[in-house]
């Protein structure tokens, strides 16, 4: 690939390596634009912005030569837990947060992911093998932010808070960083309010209707024999129920900052209408993960965007048992995938789909570009359209896996 353009007004040659060009041409590739897969097509830039995507006009000049690869938006991924894992890639061999942003952010961007919502969970809970506490919810909280604010990060990291709906310690400190944020103007430039999830793993309900997928994974934990698990459940339920009150006043609130603008609430494992309509009630604007067909079409018939794990998309299957991503993407039913804690999953999630005939490829790289940006109500980005930013993927669809080549991210 050759380049002749410059960042910035006056257009000088060449440009700093850890930078996307301002003003460029990118010609020679396959675009996927929303409809269409378009030939030979070249993408035009200016100050970051993208001015025009389509058919190169015979005989066009371009400053980067795309080699027939595969132009699509930069990825955006709503729900990613993979920081944590990252953080603590072995049980007890904690990193520091600051690294774990960093060597993340590497793997993001070769995943083709300019835009990522990192999940903090507000709670205190053993999940596959992590430990989560409210007060690791607070410092992931802080290094993305820390991250976000150095000059020229290679992902736009933002956050997606997740609050256990039954965790008083948890909402008390989603309230302080909620407060912090809008203290320090985070929402000042306009941008979407803060994506908040409410979840409920309580076996029983949700992800975990069917508590025996909690029973497994408990044995296999913790390793119990499988009566031993079945007492453990039992047990975390009679725990959990005793904290039905919380769960009343955490949902009351979290409605109120959704009714005010001040937050985009998102319910997590939505198991069937009437979750839907309790989400609607409460001011609600995004179903994440819904566990049954009937739930997803509820979803979608109330005006939600419905986003579904792209790991479930590529496997065929859901790990809790609980309904298929792809069947739900057939039914026309999904908006958006997310990576959940597999952030390679996405774009491989779309291009399997697409190659399994579930949907076309326009449709597929949708659901992890214009989907995801709809459903955290980001309106600058997402699509091969003029005027929006000029975040890019360069991908080799040759082989069995698709391969990402080459990222630019307007700064």
């Amino acid at each position: 690939m050759t380049t002749t353009t410059g960042p910035g007004p006056g257009n000088r040659a060449g440009w700093p390596a850890a930078a996307a060009p301002w003003d460029y041409v990118l010609g020679g590739v396959r675009a996927v634009l929303p409809g269409a897969v378009i030939d030979d097509a070249r993408v035009v830039v200016r100050g970051g912005l993208i001015v025009e995507a389509g058919p190169a006009p015979g005989g066009s000049a371009a400053d980067i030569d795309g080699d027939g690869l595969l132009c699509v938006p930069g990825l955006i991924d709503v729900h990613s837990d993979a920081l944590e894992v990252e953080r603590a890639p072995r049980p007890r061999a904690l990193l520091p947060w600051e690294f774990a942003v960093v060597s993340l952010e590497a793997k993001l961007r070769a995943a083709g992911i300019t835009t990522a919502f990192h999940g903090a969970g507000f709670q205190t809970k053993q999940a596959s093998g992590l430990q989560r506490t409210v007060g690791s919810a607070v410092e992931l909280c802080a290094a993305i932010d820390a991250r976000a604010a150095a000059p020229d990060p290679l992902v736009d990291h933002r956050v997606l808070y997740r609050l256990d709906a039954r965790s008083a310690d948890g909402a008390e400190a989603l309230a302080g960083v909620l407060a912090s944020r809008e203290a320090a103007g985070a929402a000042a430039a306009g941008g979407p309010p803060p994506l908040v999830s409410h979840e409920d793993h309580t076996p029983g309900q949700g992800q975990y209707a069917d508590r025996r997928y909690m029973e497994r994974n408990v044995a296999s934990l913790a390793g119990l024999s499988a009566e031993q698990a079945a007492r453990h459940v039992d047990e975390m339920i009679i725990e959990r129920d005793g904290q039905l009150p919380v769960l009343d006043r955490n949902l009351a609130w979290l409605g109120e900052l959704a009714r005010a603008g001040r937050i985009r609430l998102v319910g997590h494992d939505m198991d069937s209408p009437g979750a839907v309509a309790a989400l609607r009630a409460r001011g609600g604007s995004v179903a994440e993960f819904p566990t049954t067909t009937g739930a997803a079409r509820a979803a979608r018939e109330s005006g939600f965007p419905v986003v579904m794990g792209a790991p479930n998309a590529m496997r065929g299957e859901s790990h809790s048992g609980n309904v298929s991503a792809a069947e739900l993407v057939g039914l026309g039913l999904v908006t958006a995938l997310a990576s959940d804690y597999l952030p390679s999953g996405l774009l491989a999630g779309a291009v399997t789909l697409a190659r399994r005939g579930v949907t076309t490829l326009p449709s597929a790289i949708g659901l992890v570009t214009a989907g995801p940006a709809q459903s955290a109500g980001l309106t600058d980005r997402g699509s091969l359209v003029a005027g929006l930013r000029a975040d890019l993927a360069l991908i080799d669809d040759a082989g069995h896996w698709p391969v990402v080549r080459a990222v630019f991210r307007a700064s």
